[in-house]
C-alpha cells in the first residue's frame, strides 16, 4: 500500500503526534475519526468536495464500523450501514481488530484452490516434486494473502498448521486412516519450512522493510495513540508477535533492522527447522 496523503484537519485521530482522518488506496478511501460527529463531518466533507468534481458518494456501497456500540448512522437524510467487519482491498478487517474471520476466509479459499486442481494431484504423470512446486505456487500464495497483516493466536496457528497438512494429505491422496504422520509426510516430500514459517518470515520481511523506512505505516506501528484502553487483559497487538518471535525488544528491533544483513541473518534463525510435530 503507498503512504495515503495525510492532511491536517479537526476530525481524526492522533497517532504520534500526526493527525490521520484518511487512508487511500486507489479508489479505496477509509475515513477515520474519534467520534461520530467528527465522522459525520468528515463524510460531509468529502462529499461535497467530491460533488464539486462530478463525483457521488455511493451509500449502499459506504459502510460505518465503530468500537462503540453503535446501531444507527445517519448522513444528512440518508441512513449508511453499520457494519462489524468489511472487506478492504482484500483483507477482512474487524472491528475489535481480530483476524479470526479473515484468516479463516483465506483458508477456505485455498481449500477451494486445492480442490480445483484435483485432476493434477490424481495424475500419476505427474511428479511428485511437480505437485510440491504446483502447491506452492498456485495455493499456498492464496492462503497467505495478507497475512503479514495477521495477528496470530495458539487457535488461529493450530488451523493454519491443519490446513497444510490437509493439503499434503490431498496432494497424496492419503486417507486419514492410514497411520501416517504429519512428521513422516513432511520428511517423505522434504518440506524444510512449514507455512506457519513462511507467514512467519514474510511478516519479519515486512516489518523490516517499514522500520527502516521514514512512513505512516512506521508510526501507526511503533507510535501511541490518544485515549484509554479498556480495562481487562489487553488484546495481542500485531507488534507483540514480532517481539515474541524474535525475543528482542522494540529498541532493540529497531537496531537490528538498520542493518539488512544482520535482519536477514536474524529472520533465518528465527524461522529455520521450526516444523510440525
Amino acid at each position: 500500500m503507498r503512504r495515503a496523503g495525510m492532511e491536517e484537519a479537526e476530525e481524526g485521530l492522533r497517532i504520534g503526534g500526526r493527525k490521520i482522518n484518511n487512508l487511500r488506496y486507489a479508489d479505496d478511501t477509509t475515513l477515520v475519526a474519534a467520534n461520530i460527529t467528527d465522522l459525520q463531518n468528515l463524510i460531509g466533507k468529502v462529499k461535497s468536495s467530491s460533488e464539486e468534481a462530478g463525483l457521488f458518494l455511493n451509500v449502499k456501497k459506504t459502510k460505518i464500523m465503530s468500537t462503540t456500540n453503535l446501531q444507527r448512522f445517519k448522513l444528512g437524510n440518508e441512513e449508511l450501514e453499520v457494519v462489524s467487519s468489511f472487506s478492504f482491498l482484500g483483507s477482512t478487517i474487524q472491528e475489535n481488530g481480530d483476524c479470526k474471520e479473515d484468516i479463516v476466509k483465506r483458508l477456505a479459499l485455498g481449500r477451494a484452490a486445492v480442490v480445483g486442481l484435483d485432476k493434477i494431484w490424481k495424475g500419476k504423470d505427474v511428479r511428485v516434486e511437480t505437485k510440491v512446486r504446483l502447491m506452492e505456487a498456485l495455493v499456498f500464495p492464496v492462503a497467505m494473502y495478507g497475512a503479514e497483516s495477521w495477528t496470530t493466536r495458539k487457535a488461529d496457528i493450530k488451523k493454519i498448521e491443519a490446513f497444510e497438512n490437509w493439503c499434503w494429505r490431498k496432494m497424496l491422496r492419503i486417507s486419514w486412516t492410514e497411520k501416517r504422520t504429519n512428521a513422516s509426510i513432511q520428511q517423505q516430500l522434504g518440506i524444510t519450512t512449514s507455512l506457519v514459517n513462511r507467514i512467519r518470515r514474510n511478516k519479519l520481511i515486512y516489518f523490516g522493510h517499514i522500520m527502516r523506512s521514514n512512513s505512516l505505516e512506521k508510526d501507526m506501528i511503533v507510535a501511541m495513540g490518544e485515549g484509554q484502553r479498556k480495562r481487562g487483559r489487553p488484546r495481542s497487538r500485531w507488534l507483540d508477535g514480532i517481539e515474541e518471535d524474535t525475543g528482542m525488544s522494540l529498541q532493540e528491533l529497531t537496531e537490528t533492522t538498520r542493518d539488512r544483513t544482520e535482519w536477514r541473518r536474524k529472520v533465518m534463525m528465527v524461522t529455520r527447522g521450526r516444523m510440525t510435530t
